[in-house]
């Protein structure tokens, strides 16, 4: 049940609206004028505001009433009724804030439609702003996220082990986010005023590497023009975060087994050693266990680095974060870069929970962005997805036997459109092979009206991109949707 506030200045609209929306379960409020419904904006903050564009004297109050919602925290979803003559002015309303508007006259189907859409979306944007707030109650561990068990006992540990000198070896997959538990450590450290400085062993050449952590005298191989400071002493009073450490080579894990024993480094062509204050932070995404007894790891150096081991859990393991991850990169960089907030549909939920993502948040992070950048409303769809995650719904829908699988992405052909979704495609072989015949006009009507239908629902229910996507007016939309269109 919902709060709706109904604003129109003919008696009857009023009236109608009103009982259609009484019988549906909602709570309705009518104003038969722009100053009242002004009022009851501030005193009733409705969830759905249903307001005429146009009262007496021709006066488009409504743009007015439009704008005065948006300041209500939270703003209700606005949907404009409008005469043919005003769909300009109508547009300009949705400009303005309005998620829908209604044609006059309208059918109680096309009511119902519109409202459902305009709730749907509340809906969305209220949980959308429940996980934010989520967010917001959970520890400050720089960026990482997440309230499942596994990730307060990481939480739990960074707390316990943040503010001492002990060396840390954090353990996870690619992707899971060991960075960002190195960067906790240290700001939550007393060494937070001293400089973090992270090291990608696997990205660098052994000698280059020995060079940039240790440093070098001028002179001591070609290129050495002058004298350089390695890494560990440009990190002294601080942290070094050495990830991926498991690709030093052999001469390397020597000499930083005895960094971490000495606390000392000497350069490379210098023969006197400096000490240094650093904590020292690693990490890998293979077991450091496994690699000792290949031999390919040195044991003592295990040790070392092996005080206190913090285990990231790979995405798949923790899919109870995937909304509240989700919720948390659409309120950061996307929302700034694309300057307007995103909704996730349903169906697209589903698929993002149901696939493994081998890549893990980092993979997370890539999908929302590009369905960000696809999409072609407020709402993410399963199709703004890349094809691998919805495919992989689809596959898990269908082997648990789900009455209703996600639909997968169509695939061109040369029987089937490329805009055509599989499921038609799979109905019209299935009446080909049955010899379930009709005649061509029926035929083309049905599926021109799925089609239609699955066009304003990959639209988000915004009618007037669909419109546009299907080359037709709105009037003509409207007449299609209905049924109206016989020819």
């Amino acid at each position: 049940m919902a709060k709706v506030l109904v604003v129109d200045d003919e008696l009857t609209v009023l009236q109608v609206l009103s009982e259609m929306l009484r019988a549906e379960g909602h709570e309705v409020t009518p104003c038969g004028s722009a100053a009242e419904a002004l009022n009851q904006l501030a005193a009733q903050s409705p969830d759905l505001l249903i307001t005429d564009l146009y009262f007496e004297k021709g006066a488009a109050a409504g743009l007015e009433i439009v704008q005065r919602a948006r300041e209500i925290i939270p703003p209700p979803v606005v949907v404009v009724i409008t005469g043919y003559s005003s769909v300009q002015t109508a547009v300009e309303a949705m400009k303005h804030g309005a998620f829908d508007y209604l044609e006059k006259p309208f059918k109680p189907d096309q009511l119902k439609m519109c409202l459902d859409r305009a709730l749907s979306f509340r809906a969305a944007l209220s949980e959308t702003a429940f996980l934010r707030r989520q967010l917001k109650k959970q520890p400050t561990f720089s960026r990482i996220v997440g309230s499942s068990s596994t990730m307060l006992e990481v939480y739990g540990m960074i707390d316990r082990v943040a503010d001492t000198s002990s060396t840390v070896l954090i353990l996870g997959e690619s992707g899971t986010g060991k960075e960002l538990v190195a960067q906790a450590l240290h700001i939550n450290s007393r060494r937070r005023q001293g400089p973090f400085i992270p090291v990608n062993c696997s990205a660098l050449p052994d000698t280059l590497l020995e060079s940039e952590l240790f440093g070098h005298r001028r002179g001591s191989f070609t290129g050495a023009f002058t004298d350089k400071k390695g890494l560990f002493e440009a990190a002294n009073g601080g942290t070094i975060f050495l990830d991926e450490v498991a690709s030093m080579s052999p001469t390397l894990q020597s000499r930083l087994l005895r960094v971490l024993q000495q606390r000392e480094v000497r350069r490379v062509g210098e023969n006197h050693a400096t000490y240094v204050d650093v904590r020292v932070l690693a990490a890998s995404n293979e077991p450091l266990d496994k690699k000792v007894k290949e031999g390919k790891f040195r044991e003592d150096l295990f040790y070392r680095l092996n005080v206190v081991a913090i285990h990231l859990p790979p995405l798949r393991d923790r899919k109870e974060d995937i909304p509240v991850l989700t919720a948390y990169f659409l309120s950061g960089r996307v929302c700034e870069r694309t300057g307007r907030p995103f909704a996730v549909a349903e169906r697209t939920m589903r698929c993002l929970q149901k696939y493994n993502w081998p890549g893990n948040v980092r993979e997370l992070e890539n999908a929302i962005e590009r369905a960000t950048v696809l999409s072609e409303t407020h709402v993410l769809l399963p199709k703004d997805l890349p094809p691998s995650v919805v495919r992989n719904a689809r596959a898990a829908d269908l082997a648990a036997g789900a009455d209703e699988p996600l639909a997968e992405l169509p695939s061109p052909g040369p029987d089937v459109p490329t805009h055509m979704s599989s499921e038609t495609a799979e109905t019209m072989g299935a009446a080909k092979a049955a010899g379930n015949l009709q005649p061509l006009r029926l035929f083309l009507r049905e599926q021109e009206q799925t089609y239609i239908a699955r066009v304003v629902e990959e639209c988000g229910g915004d009618k007037e991109q669909a419109a546009i996507h299907l080359g037709v007016s709105l009037a003509t939309l409207y007449r299609k949707l209905s049924g109206e269109d016989k020819e």
